[in-house]
Parts: structure tokens; C-alpha cells; sequence
């Protein structure tokens, strides 16, 4: 098993020879919405490439419609290439995370469970068309309730995010079983 982290510039600089210890992977944010890089992206990626550590990387989706879901996924798609990570470097792959953590769809006109399936949708294809691995990251909550799950490719990777000791989705290809884990550095 696998043991790893995500991080974004709201965990602030990290020490990545600290945290490498007794972790094999990292889940670094690339960005959120339209065009807005996290800023501890670079830092981040570099950290934690030489550090050893398998890297992904996951985009905050602040999308309401499926032509601004594959928007961002240029976005992340163009920043890959521009800093020269190709899907080989990317072994932990690029997960669209759709959910709704701050409130925005929900202010903006929370779109439809089609509406948000047909955004995952352009957002993995666009991804996959430029030769990325592209999979979902999403509460339980969301997968069974917001996502039609069963109209994606049978291809699409899940990550869950479950707290507790086990997780219920039976497709899960990752697990997040809390959003509190302290790592040194």
C-alpha cells in the first residue's frame, strides 16, 4: 500500500526531505478555476520530485458549465507541458476535483448532477486527449449523489475522500481517510 499526501499553498512552504519520510507519493494543486496557478505550484513539484516522491497533481474546478470544466483543463494540460511534466513524471496522474468546498456553485447556481457529469467528463477527456491519466477526486457524498458515475468511461480513475477506517466505494483507486494528517515538515 501506498501512503501519500495532497498539498496546496494553504499548507504553506514545505520541507520536502522532512515529509518524504515514511511517504511514497504527493498530490500537489496546480491550481483552481480559470488560469489561476496555486502559488507553491513550482515549489511544491520540484520539492517533492527531489525528494523521491511519485507526484500528481489535482485542479480545484470553480466550472458551472462543461465548455469552462475543459478551460481548465487546457490550463492544467498547457502548465504540465510548459514546466515539462510529461504523464511519465506524472505516475500519481491529474485529478478534477468538482466538489463544492467553499460554497461557489452553490452562490453562482449549483449546476445539475448531468450538468457537473458533463463537466468531469470534458475535463477527463481533455486531459486524456493530451495523453494524461485523468481521474476524479470527490467526497463519498458527491460520488453517489453529484456525479453519474455509471454515465463516465469505465476507465475513469476514483479518488475518494472517506474519513475513517475503511471506504464504501467500491471502485475507489485512491483513499483519503482524513483531512487532518501532521507530516514533519
Amino acid at each position: 500500500m501506498l501512503r501519500g499526501i495532497d498539498v496546496s499553498e494553504n499548507n504553506g512552504v514545505v520541507d520536502w526531505g522532512r515529509v518524504a519520510s515514511g511517504l511514497d507519493f504527493a498530490i500537489i494543486r496546480i491550481g483552481y478555476g480559470r488560469n489561476h496557478l496555486d502559488s507553491q505550484f513550482y515549489n511544491n513539484i520540484n520539492g517533492a520530485l527531489a525528494a523521491g516522491l511519485k507526484i500528481g497533481v489535482y485542479h480545484y474546478s470553480y466550472a458551472l458549465l462543461p465548455e469552462r470544466a475543459q478551460e481548465e483543463a487546457r490550463f492544467v494540460v498547457e502548465t504540465l507541458a510548459d514546466c515539462g511534466l510529461s504523464s511519465e513524471k506524472l505516475e500519481m496522474g491529474i485529478w478534477f476535483d468538482m466538489e463544492d468546498a467553499d460554497g461557489y456553485k452553490q452562490r453562482h447556481g449549483m449546476p445539475s448532477r448531468q450538468e457537473i457529469t458533463a463537466m468531469c467528463s470534458e475535463f477527463i477527456c481533455e486531459c486524456n486527449r493530451s495523453g494524461y491519466s485523468c481521474g476524479i477526486y470527490a467526497s463519498l457524498d458527491w460520488l453517489e449523489h453529484q456525479i453519474a458515475t455509471e454515465q463516465l468511461a469505465s476507465y475513469v480513475p476514483y479518488w475518494v475522500a472517506q474519513w475513517g477506517g475503511h471506504c464504501d466505494w467500491p471502485n475507489a483507486n485512491m483513499w483519503q481517510y482524513t483531512d487532518g494528517y501532521y507530516v514533519d515538515g
